[in-house]
C-alpha cells in the first residue's frame, strides 16, 4: 500500500466483531478492508458475515450504505418493510433509516458494504442502535414490485450482452435495465441515483478476455472486490494479480489500469464515493501524452 491505493489478498481476510454499537449483535463479524487506516476518506468497504439463527439489532448510520449480498440468505428489516435477501440481491439503506439484518434456520449470509461518507472510529463509526421496531413478513426482492424499490438483483447471466431482449429481461428495457459496452467490457449499474443513492454507487464489472481499460484516474475513490477471473492492475505503476475474493481500492488521482490475463471472463463489484460528476469522471493517461507529443512537435517546428 502507499498513500493512494490498497491491495488486500482473499487470504489476508480479518474477521472481527467492529466495537462498540455492534455489541448487542449475535453472531455478526465484519473484514474491515477499506477506512480511515487504509488512507481513504471517503470510502467505507467491508465484507460481514452473519451466522445462522444470528442477528444485528436496529440501527443507523449518518451515512449512505449499500451492500450486495455474496452467499447465503438473510432477512433486512425496516420500520416499512422486510426484505429477503440471498445471493445476488443488491440494495440501499439510506442516511437515518433504521434497519436491522436477522439469519433463519441454517442459512448464514455474507454481505460486501459500501458506506459513504466514511464512518469515523472517533465517532462510534457514526453508527446509533435504536429502538426495535415491528418486525414485517418478509418479501423476496422483486424488481417488478414497488415495495422492493430500494433493492435489485443481478447474476452472470445479467452481464450477459446477447440476452438484453425485451422478451428475456424481468423488467421493460430502459437506462434502468441497460448495458453499458465497450472495449471488451460490460459494466451494469446497481446502486446509483436512479435507485436513491446520493453519496455513492454500486455496480457490476466484467472483461472478456479481450477486455482492457487503459491508464487513468478519477475525481472520487472506487473499490473492487473481485469475483471471477483473474486480472493485472495497475496502481500508480505497481502491478498486481487479483483474483477472486481479492479487494482493491484506488484513491483520487491513483493512475490505475486493468487487463484480463486469464483465459476466461473477469467479474468484480465496483463501488465509488462520491459519485460522479457529470462531466470528465475520466481522466486518461493516453489523451493528455497525446497533447504533450502534439506541443512537442510545434516546439520542434518553432526551433
Amino acid at each position: 500500500m502507499n498513500g493512494r491505493h490498497l491491495v488486500r489478498r482473499a487470504a489476508q481476510a480479518s474477521y472481527a466483531r467492529p466495537p462498540g454499537w455492534s455489541s448487542e449483535a449475535t453472531g455478526y463479524r465484519r473484514w474491515t478492508v477499506v477506512g480511515e487506516q487504509a488512507g481513504a476518506v471517503h470510502t467505507g468497504f467491508g465484507i460481514c458475515e452473519l451466522d445462522p439463527g444470528s442477528a444485528l439489532p436496529a440501527h443507523v448510520h449518518a451515512f449512505e450504505e449499500s451492500f450486495h449480498v455474496l452467499d447465503g440468505a438473510a432477512i433486512v428489516d425496516t420500520p416499512e418493510a422486510s426484505y429477503r435477501v440471498g445471493a445476488g440481491d443488491y440494495g440501499l439503506i439510506p442516511v437515518g433509516v433504521p434497519h436491522a439484518w436477522r439469519t433463519e434456520g441454517d442459512d448464514a449470509v455474507r454481505w460486501a458494504e459500501m458506506q459513504g461518507p466514511q464512518p469515523r472510529e472517533r465517532m462510534d463509526d457514526d453508527t446509533f442502535l435504536v429502538p426495535e421496531f415491528v418486525k414485517h413478513d418478509p418479501v423476496p426482492v422483486d424488481v417488478r414490485d414497488p415495495r422492493t424499490r430500494s433493492l435489485g438483483t443481478i447474476t452472470p447471466a445479467h452481464m450477459d450482452a446477447t440476452k438484453q431482449d425485451q422478451s428475456m429481461l424481468a423488467v421493460s428495457a430502459s437506462m434502468r435495465t441497460a448495458l453499458l459496452v465497450y472495449s471488451g467490457i460490460t459494466v451494469k449499474m446497481m446502486v446509483d441515483s436512479d435507485l436513491g443513492a446520493h453519496l455513492t454507487s454500486m455496480f457490476m464489472v466484467q472483461y472478456e478476455p479481450s477486455g482492457r481499460a487503459g491508464a487513468h484516474d478519477h475525481p472520487f475513490e472506487e473499490t473492487y472486490l473481485i469475483l471471477e477471473g483473474t486480472v493485472e492492475a495497475s496502481f500508480d505503476g505497481e502491478r498486481h494479480i487479483l483474483e477472486p475474493g481479492d479487494v482493491a481500492w484506488a484513491g483520487v488521482g491513483c493512475v490505475h489500469s486493468f487487463t484480463n490475463v486469464g483465459d476466461g471472463r473477469v467479474r468484480w463489484l465496483e463501488t465509488q464515493a462520491p459519485q460522479p460528476p457529470p462531466r470528465h469522471s475520466y481522466r486518461f493517461a493516453r489523451d493528455w501524452d497525446y497533447l504533450r507529443e502534439v506541443l512537442a512537435g510545434n516546439d520542434d517546428r518553432r526551433d
